[in-house]
């Protein structure tokens, strides 16, 4: 499947930075396996024999998550050109902001503690006369602005 930034560029126009969303995505599906791990292993040592259901049910909802998670990171593609900043997320509904450069005001980053400490975060764009909706949970979210700003 072609992508569809690649599909959108105009004639001349070249990619200067990708970017995408961060793994942090897959943390439930990490936290609710370990958990699975950790029923199955306690259940077997006090001889609970139910254990094992209760771990594969919470295994099972911790591998939906994670397909989730890997779902919105495969649809989701973020790219800054040398004219613009594309933004494209979906599957059968595509929902894409694409900002000219020159029309680009300001971007925020907002970064939690685990944010900054994993270098993830969420990045809103300010337009001329309108803020566009933030892109949550970009990888490296300063450099993504820097690209941005050094244009």
């Amino acid at each position: 499947m072609v992508s569809y930034i690649k599909h959108v560029l105009q004639p001349g126009e070249t990619i200067r930075y990708e970017g995408s969303v961060h793994w942090i995505l897959y943390l439930p599906a990490i936290i609710l396996a370990l958990v699975a791990a950790a029923i199955f292993v306690l259940s077997s040592l006090v001889a609970w024999g139910y254990g094992w259901i209760l771990a594969a049910a919470c295994f099972l909802i911790a591998l939906l998550f994670a397909f989730r998670a890997w779902f919105i990171r495969w649809m989701t593609e973020i790219a800054v050109t040398d004219r613009r900043v594309i933004y494209a997320r979906g599957f059968i509904q595509r929902h894409s902001i694409e900002v000219h450069m020159d029309k680009i005001e300001s971007i925020d980053v907002d970064q939690s503690m685990l944010g900054r400490l994993f270098d993830y975060g969420d990045v809103t764009i300010h337009g001329t006369g309108t803020t566009l909706e933030p892109l949550r949970d970009v990888d490296r979210p300063i450099a993504f602005r820097n690209q941005v700003t050094a244009s």
